[in-house]
């Protein structure tokens, strides 16, 4: 979720976590992000989404944030494992970066990974990150570039990485969420008119006319979308988007 103003993810949350075990077979852990300011809450956990204390207290914990990253983990590569679970988070340039991946990349080795971004657990996710983060910063030395520049090179590093297999992801450093669609990725944006919105993983409504102000933004990125009554955006194959503000900003 990316945001203009501080908003609770509630209501989602409540639909995609019902996806880690229940609604669908991704019950392999889960974790999910919240940027505040220069910070990150990370909560992981093991268990599936549906059984998860961790999950539960997600659930009905109002934390506002302009970004959050969420995952539920179906183990492709690695033990399943609190080590594992997505989403990792690393710093790069004075700030955390996230990142959450859905899918599996073959005959990629961790150690193309530098003393700089080592990772600490098996998964092929958190090698592509850390290979990520080494090649951004040896790109630029100095500190972040302007976006055009950021863009162009996460986009070269992607296809160099989505070469070996299924790379759909986000990444996110608390002002920017990139998103990459490899096989699969959708996007919803809600602005005023606000409307109601139904959840397809549990029977629940929300009119986010009610607990919204008509200058609020919110951009949700998923997999599978999350509602059923709302018009969501397909991402094609290989399409690199970057959110900011609750909108995909052009590049």
């Amino acid at each position: 979720m990316n945001c203009n103003v501080p908003t609770d993810i509630c209501f989602s949350f409540s639909g995609f976590h019902q996806r880690g075990g229940r609604t669908a077979d991704h019950a392999d852990g889960f974790g999910i992000g919240f940027f505040e300011g220069a910070g990150c809450r990370l909560f992981i956990d093991v268990r599936p989404a549906v059984e998860s204390a961790i999950a539960a207290l997600v659930s009905g914990y109002p934390i506002r944030s302009m970004n959050v990253v969420a995952h539920i983990r179906k183990a492709t590569r690695g033990e399943v494992a609190l080590v594992n679970t997505h989403p990792f988070m690393r710093e790069l340039w004075g700030r955390y970066w996230i990142f959450a991946h859905n899918g599996t990349l073959e005959d990629f080795k961790a150690e193309l990974c530098t003393a700089y971004y080592r990772p600490v657990g098996t998964t092929d996710s958190e090698a592509a990150f850390c290979q990520m983060l080494q090649e951004l910063r040896a790109r630029f030395p100095q500190g972040e570039p302007p976006l055009g520049r950021l863009h162009e090179a996460v986009a070269e590093i992607t296809r160099e990485l989505a070469s070996h297999g299924t790379f759909n992801y986000m990444l996110c450093n608390g002002d920017l969420l990139f998103a990459h669609c490899s096989t699969s990725l959708a996007y919803v944006l809600r602005q005023a008119p606000f409307a109601v919105a139904h959840l397809k993983d549990q029977d629940i409504t929300v009119d986010f006319s009610e607990v919204t102000t008509p200058d609020d933004r919110v951009a949700l990125i998923a997999t599978d979308p999350l509602t059923d009554n709302e018009v969501w955006t397909a991402m094609s194959p290989g399409e690199l988007l970057v959110f900011r503000h609750g909108v995909p900003v052009p590049i």
